[in-house]
Parts: C-alpha cells; sequence; structure tokens
C-alpha cells in the first residue's frame, strides 16, 4: 500500500489520470493500492447522475465530468480529498459493503474530532446535525470500480470556503446545508487530519485474502 500526500493544490485532470493509470496497473498487478492525499483548485465534478439544473453557476468554476456514481460535487482548498485506489478482490467484491466502508472511515475520522458523524437514508455522505436540528453535510463520498478495482474516495470539508458550494445543488440535494470542522467550531490542520484518517483506515480497509 502506498500513501501519498500532495502539498500543492493538484489539477483534478491530472488526479484523475493517475487514478486512472494506477487502478489498470493495481487490476494487472503491476502496481501497489494507494491512497492520495491532496487538495484541489476551486472546481466542480460531475457524476454519472449529474443533472444540469443542479449546476447553478456553469460559469463559476471549471466543470470536470469524474465518472464516478454521484451528482454534483464541489472540491477546493481546505477540504481534504483522499483518492483510494483499491483492489476490491483483495477485500469483499461487494460495492454496497465498500460504500459503507468509505462512510465509516469519515465517522471514525470526525470522531477523532469530538464531531459525531451520522449516514441518512437516501442521501450519500456523512451529515452532522447543527445547532437547532438543521442537518449540514461534512463528507462526501464517490466511487467508480474497473476490474473489481475501486478509484476515487472521499471529500472532508476541513476549512473551504463554504460559500463556494452555492455554485451547486450539492450531490442533488438542496433542502440540507453543507459545513465543516472550521464551521463546526474546530480547528484541525491537515497534517492532523491525514493522521486521523491513515489511523482509521486500517482497521477498516486492510486487504486480506479471506473473501476471494
Amino acid at each position: 500500500m502506498e500513501w501519498r500526500r500532495s502539498h500543492e493544490l493538484v489539477p483534478y485532470d491530472h488526479s484523475l489520470r493517475a487514478m486512472e493509470e494506477r487502478a489498470a496497473a493495481i487490476a494487472a498487478g503491476s502496481a501497489p493500492e494507494l491512497v492520495w492525499l491532496l487538495e484541489h483548485p476551486p472546481l466542480v465534478t460531475a457524476g454519472t447522475s449529474a443533472v444540469e439544473a443542479e449546476l447553478l453557476a456553469p460559469a463559476r468554476f471549471p466543470v470536470h465530468r469524474a465518472g464516478r456514481g454521484g451528482k454534483f460535487t464541489y472540491h477546493g482548498p481546505g477540504q481534504r480529498t483522499a483518492y483510494a485506489v483499491l483492489d476490491l478482490t483483495r477485500r469483499r467484491r461487494d460495492l454496497r459493503w465498500y460504500v459503507q466502508s468509505l462512510e465509516e472511515w469519515l465517522i471514525r475520522t470526525l470522531a477523532a474530532f469530538g464531531v459525531k458523524g451520522e449516514r441518512r437514508e437516501g442521501r450519500i455522505g456523512i451529515w452532522v446535525v447543527m445547532p437547532g436540528g438543521r442537518e449540514c453535510k461534512v463528507g462526501a463520498i464517490g466511487v467508480r470500480v474497473r476490474r473489481w478495482v475501486a478509484y476515487h474516495g472521499i471529500a472532508l470539508n476541513v476549512a473551504p470556503n463554504l460559500e463556494h458550494f452555492s455554485a451547486i445543488v450539492p450531490c442533488g440535494i438542496s433542502e440540507h446545508g453543507v459545513t465543516s470542522l472550521a464551521d463546526l467550531g474546530i480547528v484541525a490542520t491537515m497534517a492532523e487530519v491525514d493522521r486521523e484518517l491513515r489511523r482509521a483506515f486500517p482497521a477498516l480497509l486492510a486487504a486480506t485474502t479471506e473473501h476471494r
């Protein structure tokens, strides 16, 4: 397993090409799995279920067709994106299990900062209940699988510009908001978030041979 951390903003097209190349190499048995921790410049990605009406400001940020599942997602500085390029044959050939594992990865990472992240039926991602009861999204999930190698991954809002999310209907859900660790009053560096992401990962997604 290779863990990679980029300190500069990574263009989305570059990251997508790199993930696709690594996924093909993993499927061929010629490269190790990868977890890549990075930030992107401000941009919007469109999943396979994206509806154009939910792109509210189409000229504001570059829009990239991602090929992953889901709808529109914003990425930008202050958001920790963790791309996981993993061989599900070494774990379970079960996409539902894998998405649930990514959700649990976010939930456990948030718990390390004293935040209760929760799943919601019918909504992708991880949610928190704000003071007053409003529910806001704090983490996003997107997955694509080829030859049982999964790529894309998760995005955790650490301290992004939340106003940027107004360019889209995040993940097609207009009745709820978006929050971040900073918005919740938690000061956390990317290095601290990365440490907790790496700590939470092995128990959930460590490779095994029992499900071959």
